[in-house]
């Protein structure tokens, strides 16, 4: 059920190849992705948060919670999974789905079918499936249940930084979409990805 849901967007990376700084603020389609992937998850989850590390004072305008990494050294998307799950915890939720802030293409009922394709411990992640057939896995997209959260933990303390290798050792299921006419997980790494979004933005309309 929707009200035993939270969504998390993981904004915790440091943005290397846009030479630093929120990727999530860039804009695309006159707007800055973050509030893209904001209309996209808020209406399908009972709460929202955003996973952040620095001054969380830049996210006060949304007035979501805003969720550092508890492990040092940028471990990566796994721990912002963590802050997530943890968060979850104290407000009483069983689960929480995940979505990068820069990804603003996302569809509308990834959480519907991420739930209907969830593994037996609960895990599920999405899978684009292109014009050729082919799958590519988006594990930042995903379904975490709570239940599992020091188990994660464990995890990451002992060195494990890849989301599809905790994903798969748990049995995740997989939520397949298709990607053939755009990829709906196009996330913006780039300068070079921006201008690539917009031709994107009016196909996902």
């Amino acid at each position: 059920m929707r009200a035993n849901l939270a969504g998390v967007i993981l904004a915790g990376g440091r943005a290397r190849r846009m030479g630093g700084g929120d990727k999530g603020f860039c804009h695309v389609a006159g707007q800055p992705i973050i509030d893209h992937v904001i209309a996209r998850l808020a209406p399908q989850v009972a709460a929202l948060a955003i996973n952040a590390n620095g001054d969380a004072a830049r996210f006060a305008s949304y007035g979501l919670p805003v969720l550092p990494d508890s492990l040092p050294d940028h471990p990566g998307p796994l721990a912002g999974v963590l802050a997530g799950l943890d968060w979850a915890a104290t407000q009483g939720f069983g689960a929480v789905v995940t979505a990068p802030a820069d990804t603003p293409f996302f569809p509308a009922d990834l959480v519907e079918r991420l739930r209907a394709a969830a593994g037996p411990t609960g895990i599920a992640i999405c899978v684009g499936i292109d014009a050729a057939g082919r799958a590519q896995r988006h594990p930042t997209f995903g379904l975490w249940p709570v239940a599992l959260r020091d188990d994660l933990r464990a995890a990451l303390k002992g060195g494990l930084r890849k989301a599809m290798l905790w994903a798969d050792r748990h049995g995740a299921g997989a939520a397949q979409f298709d990607a053939s006419r755009f990829d709906p997980f196009f996330n913006v790494n780039t300068p070079e990805d921006l201008a690539l979004a917009e031709p994107i933005a009016r196909l996902a309309r």
